[in-house]
This record gives C-alpha cells, structure tokens and sequence, in this order.
C-alpha cells in the first residue's frame, strides 16, 4: 500500500525519498499520539481497578466499557493521521497554526485523563473537557484551511468528545 492510499499528500509515492520521508512523519505521530494516551491513562487503570471508577455515579447513556477501548484507539489514529496531513502540506503559517493546534488538543486530550482517574477531580475534569472540546474545534477549523481531509478525520473525534463533554459534566453534577 502506498501512503497516498491513506490520504496522504498526492504524489508522494511517485517519490522515494519523499515516501520513506512521509512514512518516518507518519510513524512519528503515531508515537507522539501513543504517547499521549500512555501519558494520560496511567491513572486509569488503577483508578477502575481500585473500584472508585465503578463507584461514581454514572448517567444511563454511559456507554459500555468494552466500547471505550475500540472506539478511541480508532480515534487516536484518526487524530494522528489528521496531524500527519497537515504536516506535509506546504509550509507557512497556517500549517504552523494548525500543528501548533494538533499538539494542543493532544495535550488537553491526555490531561482530561490525568485529572479524572489519576487525580479523582471529576469536576476539574469536566471544565478540562470544556478546553479540550474548543480545542478540537480550533484545531479542525485551522486544519480545513491547510488540507481538504484532515478535518474530517477529525470529525468523529469531534462527535465522541461533545458526546464525552455531556457525559463527563453530568458524572461531575452527579458526584458532587
């Protein structure tokens, strides 16, 4: 498969250097994403482990758990191949904008899991959630200026984080 079947620039697979290039920036992300996530989830685990997860009271549109796990790992490649877009597109500002951007909701993206499961601050978190949510916006909005599909790869993180947004405000009224 060549990189421009992933939605990569046209052309590079007419171009060897460019290819590897690109695969190498392709693979950097996906790093830069996993680490994130590993960042963010180190509370997790323990934090349902420990019971106090299982013990707040949740909405009745809490999705199942086993959904969480499949549906952000398609997410997170989804954001990384989103940032990989607008990497190689031609540089200026609106490129540096928008990578500026990518790396922020990443970041806003990990802390929510911080200071929700690692920090137990269900209230915080949801305010987080708030950020993160604009962040995305802002993010997808200065994307859509750079390329034609790095924000609609954006566009199901987008929905699963108002959906998240909802939920996370109504666990923190909830858990007061």
């Amino acid at each position: 498969m060549q990189l421009s079947e992933l939605g990569g620039s046209e052309g590079l697979d007419h171009n060897a250097t460019l290819n590897r290039e690109s695969a190498v920036a392709l693979g950097a992300f996906g790093a830069i994403t996993a680490g994130a996530v590993y960042l963010g989830a180190r509370g997790t685990r323990e934090a349902v482990s420990q019971g106090w997860y299982k013990r707040l009271k949740k909405p009745p549109f809490q999705p199942p758990a086993a959904l969480f796990g499949p549906v952000w790992t398609t997410l997170y490649a989804l954001i990384a191949v989103s940032g990989w877009r607008i990497w190689g597109s031609p540089a200026g500002t609106k490129r540096s904008t928008a990578l500026g951007l990518w790396f922020v909701q990443l970041g806003l993206n990990s802390a929510w899991s911080y200071l929700f499961f690692r920090k137990r601050h269900v209230r915080a978190a949801a305010v987080e959630n708030w950020a993160l949510l604009g962040s995305i916006v802002a993010y997808t909005a200065a994307a859509s200026g750079v390329d034609r599909k790095a924000p609609w790869l954006m566009a199901p993180y987008l929905g699963w984080v108002s959906f998240a947004n909802v939920l996370s405000t109504d666990i923190a009224r909830r858990n007061a």
